[in-house]
């Protein structure tokens, strides 16, 4: 029982950083800048204000917004089906489906944070990584864990 309480506990974890990671605006930051998957703050005048991210390639930036967004579904769904068949699987059989949600979870979050990594800011000598790119490779380390963890449980008798 505590195994489980903790496989949902980290679940609902990864769950909130993948969308704090999707959401907050601390992918890229500087003194004056501070960028999120959406959009682009800029300090002015001791004033911040929102502008769209024009400089940025847009294949390269609808594909990172769609696989963030996605890996945030594919986990949600994955605990929602975890939960169904903690109450339905027969005993001795794996949490297969979960663990396949959990990895497309996973996949979706790698190839967003590893696009981002490939093709923005590559060549800006100022600012670094703020904490929701940390947060989306956090993230992808644990549901890369909730997944091989989801693929090898199985259901035991009590």
């Amino acid at each position: 029982m505590l195994i489980l309480a903790g496989i949902v506990f980290l679940h609902i974890t990864t769950i909130i950083l993948l969308l704090v990671a999707t959401i907050d605006n601390a992918w890229w930051i500087t003194k004056t800048v501070s960028t999120d998957l959406w959009g682009k703050w800029e300090l002015a005048n001791t004033v911040w204000h929102y502008t769209d991210l024009k400089d940025y390639p847009e294949e390269y930036l609808q594909t990172i917004q769609a696989t963030s967004v996605l890996a945030c579904v594919f986990a949600i769904l994955a605990l929602f089906v975890f939960v169904a068949q903690l109450f339905t699987l027969p005993k001795g059989q794996r949490f297969t489906f979960t663990g396949i949600l959990q990895l497309i979870a996973c996949l979706c979050i790698m190839i967003a944070a590893s696009i981002y990594t490939s093709q923005f800011h590559v060549n800006d000598a100022e600012g670094g990584y703020g904490h929701s790119y940390v947060l989306a490779w956090i993230s992808f380390v644990f549901s890369l864990l909730l997944a091989i963890t989801y693929l090898v449980l199985r259901k035991k008798s009590e």
